[in-house]
């Protein structure tokens, strides 16, 4: 399971001495933890009866819930790019950078742009979308096919240029 290998990468970079690394996935541990306990906690809203052992097991992510965990931070230090740069803090843009590499890591092969067309043709096609208004559609086509594998933002600019052509 995904999370076990980001845990045991962590426990060797730590090891290692890798702070870059280490720091970046025990912050991703993190973020796969509060989820679960969210997770938990609607399902102990819902199952009232459940025992603790089993609420465990049931808040337990999937890879691909942890997959958009990753996606999520990933996106966040996107956003933070943007505003270190804006800020003229190079240091912290670069910092955001390298943990962005190491996110990636844990990420299925992405799209290459090609692909991502096709798929955003396909979807067009499907939908019979003409403009821009139809966008949503589109998007709501594409997005289990892309999950994971793309940028939502990239995924929406190739959209928007294929319905405005």
């Amino acid at each position: 399971m995904l999370k076990q290998d980001i845990q045991s990468a962590a426990t060797k970079a730590l090891k290692s001495g890798d702070q870059m690394v280490s720091g970046t996935l025990r912050m991703l541990l993190a973020s796969i933890i509060s989820k679960e306990k969210e997770k938990r906690y609607k399902i102990s809203k819902e199952k009232p009866e459940a025992l603790e052992d089993q609420l465990v097991k049931e808040s337990e992510l999937t890879d691909e819930q942890i997959i958009e965990v990753i996606s999520y931070e990933i996106k966040k230090r996107r956003d933070a790019i943007v505003l270190y740069e804006k800020g003229n803090r190079p240091e912290l843009a670069d910092k955001e950078k390298k943990e962005i590499e190491i996110l990636q890591n844990y990420l299925p092969e992405q799209l290459s742009n090609d692909e991502l067309e096709k798929l955003v043709q396909e979807a067009i096609a499907k939908t019979g979308s003409k403009e821009i208004k139809d966008m949503g559609k589109v998007m709501a086509d594409l997005n289990p096919k892309v999950k994971g594998k793309a940028d939502g933002g990239q995924v929406s600019k190739i959209v928007k240029e294929f319905l405005s052509k």
